[in-house]
């Protein structure tokens, strides 16, 4: 898909990390963006930081204040999007949040927080602004899956269930629009170097030193920058990429995933115990 001064991209969950690495490069790019978050603070720093690497003064950015799991602001959402651009080429469904704990640690109200946002807000994300892609020459879906939709570590269960879940969402939606003018990228993100970690919600029966422990071992294997996630994602979308695999840790867990696809967390728990020495 070309990206120019005539394109409108909409980005969920920009107030931070990827979604905001991916507004100040679209905008780069000479995007007009509509951009949502809860965080209304962190949203307009995004506008702020976007509007100053905008590739002309031209450039027009909308901020959003959106719960993506609600799904009446999320059709609240679009109207906005079309009433200040008047139309969307690029919808990237990028917000998501953590949980940690086991199956039984965690609660039946975690996985249905977690799930609203990280499913529920790709599902509304997508049905909602596809016909508004459909009015258009081109269109273009980006659903942000992870790694953990193609691998399901233990302890995560209920993040590698929205993340599979996207994973399979965006495919069979993919095979649904070919032919059409609308083409569908699933990302798959290794270890970013954001805050997704640290502000992740644990169950209330989750040791506090484990979780310690886990955000002490993200922060060190997560080597990628969120710029450099976003000018993966940008170079997938203007080759039409089907799926992005972002850092040279998703690419080795899909490659082990492929050799091994019911006992690779075999190699790849011991992988990770030998890195968290």
């Amino acid at each position: 898909m070309k990206i120019d001064h005539n394109t409108v991209a909409v980005i969920t969950g920009a107030a931070s990390g990827i979604g905001r690495a991916l507004a100040i490069r679209l905008a780069a790019e000479g995007a007009h963006l509509a951009i949502s978050d809860v965080n209304q603070n962190g949203l307009e720093e995004t506008a702020q930081l976007a509007l100053k690497r905008a590739a002309k003064p031209g450039v027009k950015i909308s901020t959003h204040v959106v719960d993506v799991s609600d799904r009446e602001r999320m059709q609240a959402f679009v109207q906005e999007v079309l009433a200040e651009h008047g139309r969307a080429h690029l919808v990237i469904n990028n917000a998501g949040v953590g949980l940690g704990g086991t199956t039984e640690e965690l609660a039946i109200e975690d996985y249905e927080w977690l799930l609203g946002i990280n499913l529920w807000g790709v599902i509304y994300g997508t049905k909602l602004f596809l016909p508004i892609l459909r009015q258009q020459p081109r269109g273009h879906i980006v659903n942000i899956s992870s790694v953990f939709g193609i691998v399901a570590p233990p302890g995560h269960s209920a993040y590698a269930t929205s993340k599979f879940a996207v994973r399979g969402f965006t495919e069979s939606l993919r095979h649904e629009l070919k032919g059409s003018p609308i083409t569908i990228t699933s990302v798959h993100p290794g270890g970013i170097r954001t805050n997704i970690a640290r502000n992740a919600r644990t169950g209330a029966g989750v040791d506090p030193s484990v979780v310690e422990r886990e955000i002490e071992f993200f922060d060190k294997v997560a080597k990628t920058l969120p710029e450099t996630a976003a000018d993966v994602i940008v170079r997938g979308i203007l080759n039409d990429k089907e799926k992005v695999l972002i850092g040279s840790d998703a690419w080795l867990i899909d490659k082990i995933q492929r050799l091994m696809p019911v006992r690779y967390w075999n190699l790849l728990g011991k992988m990770l115990e030998k890195m968290a020495q």
